[in-house]
């Protein structure tokens, strides 16, 4: 049995080996061993697994390239002259090789439930399909392997994108259709109801670009899309939200738990020190030289509700409230997303209070979601083996509120079911979390630029903000809504800072840090951080909005945005192997 599975590995090492569209592995001898078991096939499906997010990378960095979050540097994608032909990359096709080939094979195989395999890779096509014209628009569509003298296939043009989805939802119906697992416990394993979640997801962002991409006069074929998604979400059936005795904890731990919660997690990546498999997550959110040391913005945290489900933005005085008035009363997940209030760390299992750290944090709105509350030795070290959430529950029913909001057909009790729900798990009044809105909130109108004034889309956009928050959708969000000017024009803005000097930020009697100019000053406070504003908005200085009060402001340097960039261009060395790929508008 050992030299079989032996055999097998080296065999699934030949079949997936790296190509570019053009290279085409020979093929082996034979494939019995693979196609001629089921055990063979369970054991080559695995290698679509590779196609998730990577647990180090992570969905939480994701976000980092976004409108919330303030960061170190600026991302190649917003940097000016960055982004090019030159630089692009992600033209690669090997894991499409490695399903294709799976996919010929297993149609020939004589084991009985050889469908459910075919459907698991038919999920996995689709799902590396949708990044491809997510990022390159219009791709090539190639659904069998390529021999090496098919030249009509290699050289090919590239589809049309709307074409290629349209190939991308009949794989997802086929996975849903034929894949055997309705669920999983571990929460580790693609079942119906994970193919569906992310049919949901795909079919919304297909929607939405639809209908606000009008150049590619698209419009009237979004409300079909809008309403799969609907469709398949009230399919899914055996999922809640996650909830602990405690409110204030049923949220965050949710991301720092070990095993998967199955009330909530649809599909995780299970980490395990003991097979040295990490992720960096506290490094990154933690660590003022590794990483990209992100920051959420006070744009961003205003649009949390307070607990009675009033906007915090309507006080006539919001925007000149300190950062230890602003956490008060507010939408338990603020407190379970950032450093505030009494939130403590643990240093060797002792516990010590830890407010913002400016020697951390750019804005002062530090986050914690992902990060585990003992010090050592996460910070310093990428040890933490935290279950890395790919898909969840609370996601579909945003998708969902979402499409009957762009439908118009929300109902009172849809809103219950979806947004009053996850109001209710944040803590917010329930005769508030569960009231349908009737007006438009001036702020998110404002935030949005006037793109969106519905008060039933502006909620779900609210929501949908604060719930996914470093989960890796928000850059994917303001690409399909076509709000790409965010990236720029978004304040990388942190805490209220009424005047120069010290302030407590957890009201815990101990001064936490002194903001100044010139030279610096004394302090009696053991561990206070300094921070000394700038009189110029140089690239790399904080500096407040009123020059010695006012805002934190964050320059990470210039961005700039260009339409062009809702798509990616082409990589260069590629047009030249096939100059009929053609190049996307506005890249030379």
């Amino acid at each position: 049995m050992m030299k079989k599975l032996q055999y097998i590995y080296v065999l699934l090492a030949l079949v997936a080996t790296s190509c570019k569209l053009d290279e085409i592995p020979v093929d082996t001898a034979s494939n019995e061993a693979i196609f001629g078991s089921e055990a063979g096939m369970q054991l080559y499906a695995n290698s679509f697994y590779d196609i998730l997010p990577n647990p180090d990378v992570g969905v939480f960095q994701k976000d980092d390239l976004s409108d919330f979050v303030a960061r170190n540097g600026v991302d190649n994608f917003l940097a000016p002259n960055a982004l090019s032909p030159i630089t692009s990359t992600g033209w690669d096709w090997k894991p499409l090789r490695n399903i294709n080939y799976f996919i010929e094979n297993a149609q020939n195989s004589p084991v009985q439930n050889k469908e459910e395999f075919i459907g698991l890779a038919r999920f996995f096509r689709a799902l590396f399909y949708f990044d491809k014209v997510k990022r390159f628009g219009d791709v090539p569509w190639v659904e069998n392997t390529i021999d090496i003298d098919n030249d009509g296939v290699l050289y090919a043009g590239r589809n049309d994108r709307f074409d290629v989805m349209e190939k991308v939802l009949e794989d997802l119906d086929y996975a849903i259709e034929n894949i055997g697992l309705e669920s999983d416990a571990t929460s580790t394993r693609i079942t119906k109801n994970v193919a569906r979640a992310y049919k949901t997801r795909i079919c919304l962002h297909e929607a939405s670009f639809r209908k606000y991409h009008t150049d590619y006069q698209q419009t009237a074929t979004a409300e079909r899309w809008f309403r799969e998604v609907v469709k398949e979400a009230n399919q899914i059936t055996g999922f809640t939200l996650h909830k602990a005795a405690n409110l204030e904890n049923a949220y965050r731990e949710l991301f720092i738990t070990k095993v998967p919660y199955a009330d909530e997690t649809m599909l995780a990546v299970a980490l395990d020190a003991g097979l040295q498999v990490f992720s960096s997550a506290n490094r990154r959110f933690i660590s003022p030289t590794y990483g990209n040391r992100p920051s959420l913005t006070r744009d961003f945290v205003k649009m949390y509700l307070n607990l009675d489900g009033s906007r915090f933005t309507d006080a006539p005085n919001h925007f000149a409230t300190t950062f230890a008035d602003e956490v008060q009363d507010r939408d338990l997940r603020l407190k379970q997303t950032i450093r505030s209030g009494d939130y403590h760390r643990t240093e060797n299992g002792v516990p010590v209070i830890a407010p913002p750290n400016f020697t951390q944090t750019y804005t002062g709105y530090q986050p914690i979601k992902w990060c585990y509350d003992e010090r050592f030795p996460y910070d310093d070290e990428s040890r933490n083996d935290n279950a890395h959430i790919i898909m969840r529950w609370a996601e579909v029913l945003l998708n969902k509120a979402e499409a009957l909001a762009e439908l118009g057909e929300m109902s009172v009790s849809e809103w219950g079911n979806t947004i009053g729900a996850l109001r209710e798990r944040a803590g917010i009044a329930t005769s508030a979390a569960s009231e349908l809105p009737t007006s438009a909130d001036p702020y998110l109108v404002d935030y949005y630029k006037g793109k969106f004034t519905d008060p039933v889309m502006l909620e779900v956009m609210r929501e949908r903000a604060v719930e996914m928050i470093f989960e890796g959708l928000r850059t994917d969000d303001l690409i399909r809504w076509k709000l790409g000017e965010l990236f720029q024009s978004s304040k990388m803005n942190g805490i209220y800072v009424p005047a120069l000097g010290e302030y407590d930020l957890n009201d815990d009697g101990v001064m936490d840090v002194c903001f100044y100019q010139g030279d610096r000053p004394s302090s009696s406070t053991p561990g206070i951080a300094f921070v000394r504003v700038a009189t110029s908005d140089a690239a790399g200085q904080i500096r407040l909005s009123n020059g010695t009060s006012g805002e934190i402001i964050w320059n990470p340097g210039p961005r700039e945005w260009a339409d062009r960039k809702y798509l990616y261009p082409i990589p260069l060395v590629d047009i030249e192997r096939n100059e009929n790929l053609g190049q996307n508008e506005g890249w030379k």
